[in-house]
């Protein structure tokens, strides 16, 4: 029977043009709408690192001067260089890293390029391992050259291609700003979206292509970029030196599982009240430990706006099956005596319904596609915008099937009502009228 039904619907369709065109534009407006804003909160909010962001934590400590002081309130965001080194010794954790973000000038062994600038990260060895970074050539560099202070440098892709032409350049050399540093590893293509690791350069910013030890970059004196939070009484002449009062390094640690944060959280606790009797805390215990999605959830790494856009879609998209509703059920009603003698002919209430219901799908089916185009088109007019994020914004396998079931889905909701009015006619006053 859905084939016969279907039938129907379609020869239905020519027989009220601008009705049907109008119930098609008003899911696809609704559908084009909604899908555009949700396809883009779904690239902003999605899980970066799904396979164990639930074991990755993000730690804060609060080194602080009592002054001021007010209990609950947030503690730094970063880390000050002497606790991110400690609590790095102490390897309380499977997995620890400490790092922070730069810019720095390459200098090409190769006549045809010119030097030019480029994003960098200084880390220590567990960076790799525990954010599942893939690697074309090679490998990170180990806790031992850590310690050695050798000058090593892992590179991205995109570098090793324009540098190398793509070949293997493991135990090459990288100029940067000068300096020669010895290439361990080549990174494959890993662009997490958003930049979970540091959300302070940039949260949708493209990847750095140049990873060097956080002990090179010290003793080098790269540049560096990101925040810079000194809290002390006095003027701080160094801000990067091991003593000095300011935050500015991320620090991140892999536990083995989720339950062990509890335990993890104790020790940071234990380590800042051990500060404060030392004289460098003044501050009660005042930790903090986010997993990745936690974090993000904090750092409102999707944008306001973007959620207030795809609530406002999905208002419209209600106002459009509203208005649906409306011109579904003038098309069934006036269909009224067709449906008399079909009832007549010894068609049940609930054949009525179903025959109704699939002509509101097909309906859908048709809003469905010309929806995607519109869906196409708002992500090109997002991708046209100067924001962070304008480059994310393209439609995958699952919001095309998502577009498609919304549309059918609205537009089978949209028909119940009307469907329910039509199956309630009398035949025999249909009939009587005729």
């Amino acid at each position: 029977m859905f084939s016969y039904y279907f039938k129907l619907a379609l020869r239905s369709f020519g027989r009220n043009k601008i009705l049907t065109a109008l119930m098609v534009l008003a899911i696809a407006l609704g559908i084009g709408a909604a899908m555009t804003t949700l396809t883009v909160f779904k690239v902003l909010s999605g899980d970066p690192i799904p396979q164990k962001s639930d074991r990755l934590f993000y730690v804060q400590l609060d080194p602080e001067m009592r002054d001021g002081y007010q209990p609950g309130e947030e503690p730094q965001m970063d880390m000050t260089r002497f606790d991110a080194e400690e609590l790095l010794r102490q390897k309380k954790a499977s997995r620890q890293a400490m790092m922070t973000g730069g810019r720095g000038i390459v200098e090409p062994r190769v006549d045809a390029l010119k030097p030019f600038s480029i994003s960098t990260r200084y880390t220590s060895a567990d960076f790799f391992p525990m954010f599942d970074t893939p690697f074309l050539f090679g490998q990170g560099w180990t806790g031992a050259e850590d310690e050695g202070r050798v000058r090593t440098a892992v590179i991205g892709r995109k570098l090793n291609e324009k540098l190398f032409k793509g070949a293997n350049s493991v135990g090459k050399d990288v100029v940067l700003d000068g300096h020669v540093l010895r290439i361990v590893g080549v990174m494959d293509t890993w662009e997490p979206n958003p930049k979970f690791y540091d959300l302070n350069t940039g949260k949708f910013d493209a990847n750095e292509e140049v990873f060097l030890p956080f002990s090179t970059f010290m003793d080098l004196d790269l540049g560096r970029s990101g925040n810079m939070n000194c809290f002390g009484r006095e003027l701080v002449a160094d801000t990067q030196a091991l003593n000095a009062p300011c935050a500015w390094i991320q620090y991140w640690v892999e536990l083995d599982s989720a339950s062990t944060a509890k335990d993890f959280k104790a020790y940071l606790d234990n380590y800042s009240e051990q500060q404060r009797a030392a004289g460098r805390f003044e501050r009660p215990a005042n930790t903090r430990l986010r997993n990745v999605m936690e974090l993000m959830d904090y750092r409102n790494a999707v944008p306001g706006d973007v959620r207030l856009q795809m609530w406002l879609a999905f208002g419209f998209l209600l106002v459009c099956l509203v208005n649906t509703v409306g011109l579904l059920l003038a098309k069934f009603l006036r269909r009224s005596g067709e449906i008399g003698v079909r009832r007549a002919l010894g068609a049940s209430r609930a054949e009525i319904f179903k025959q109704c219901l699939v002509e509101a799908g097909t309906i859908g089916l048709a809003g469905g596609l010309l929806g995607l185009l519109l869906s196409l088109l708002g992500l090109w007019a997002v991708r046209q915008r100067p924001t962070e994020y304008a480059a994310l914004a393209h439609l995958d396998g699952s919001m095309l099937l998502l577009t498609f079931g919304l549309a059918i889905a609205a537009s089978l909701v949209a028909g119940l009502l009307p469907a329910w009015r039509a199956m309630q006619v009398a035949p025999a006053l249909q009939l009587k009228s005729q």
